[in-house]
């Protein structure tokens, strides 16, 4: 339970102290990437944990042994946090790794080295109602008092990891300069099938039809929320309260429209545009 109300200021952006200290940041920072390595990257409630499970079973060839009995913070640690050092495996495969940090910190060290890069993006709205359903149960997050005033600060950058847009556009821009494959959540949500053949062909990594029918299966929404080593049940409840909301919670895209008024969309369409007026990603708002 340690430092659940410490937040630590780093290139610019706030952490959770609870996650991250001064010498697992820097430690990150100065990770030296080698071929072979896979490095998820996402903005928080993008996907993060649907990328870390589909990643297993691709390189698992469908076997769902590994995704069954070792938690996915284990399988794909977290490169930032403060238990990364003594959690990465070095053995036979890939070393698959994730982070929320933004490029100005890890793309150099990534340009240098022949590591993949997998980046996924979600629609903003979602992300917005998804983070601040996750501040209501995680307790190494500061507490929001409504949805209204998380929704502010959001669209300022003026929560924990920082700007969503900054962050989207970032990496974006990297595309050029990395080995990098960009994919948006509601890509997975719309043809999970399509969007696990795309990646097996950016990671070499051919699967039998029979193969991507396993994987497609373990990775649907209701089938991982069940699974404890990826819904974070086995996470104690004085960190992680899943009676105030669960981690994974709905798995759907547009869920913004039970959320938002009228005027707290059309204002997040204006700042939308304005931030986002030089980035050619494309976002689905529903899938209607």
């Amino acid at each position: 339970m340690d430092r659940m109300s410490v937040i630590e200021e780093f290139a610019g952006i706030q952490l959770p102290g609870h996650l991250h200290t001064p010498e697992s940041l820097q430690y990150a920072q100065n990770f030296k990437f080698k071929e072979g390595d896979v490095l998820i990257v996402t903005y928080p409630k993008s996907g993060t944990t649907w990328m870390q499970e589909i990643l297993t079973l691709i390189y698992s060839q469908g076997d769902t042994e590994i995704a069954m009995t070792i938690p996915n913070w284990e399988r794909a640690p977290w490169l930032e946090h403060t238990y990364f050092k003594v959690t990465l495996k070095e053995g036979e495969g890939p070393r698959i790794i994730t982070t929320h940090l933004p490029s100005s910190v890890l793309a150099p060290a990534l340009q240098n080295s022949k590591a993949k890069v997998i980046y996924v993006a979600r629609n903003p709205k979602d992300v917005a109602v998804s983070f601040y359903h996750f501040h209501k149960m995680a307790k190494f997050l500061p507490e929001i008092s409504s949805f209204s005033e998380f929704l502010e600060l959001f669209l300022k950058g003026k929560v924990c990891y920082g700007s969503w847009f900054d962050h989207v556009q970032g990496w974006y821009r990297q595309k050029n300069n990395l080995d990098f494959f960009c994919i948006t959540y509601e890509d997975l949500q719309k043809d999970l099938r399509r969007s696990i053949k795309k990646l097996c062909g950016f990671l070499g990594c051919p699967m039998y039809s029979e193969e991507v029918d396993k994987v497609e299966q373990h990775c649907r929404f209701p089938v991982m929320s069940q699974n404890v080593m990826v819904n974070y049940m086995l996470i104690p409840k004085e960190i992680m309260n899943h009676d105030q909301s669960k981690f994974m919670r709905k798995g759907v895209v547009g869920d913004w429209k039970e959320h938002m008024t009228q005027e707290q969309s059309d204002a997040f369409d204006k700042i939308f545009q304005e931030k986002m007026s030089g980035c050619y990603l494309q976002f689905l708002w529903n899938l209607d």
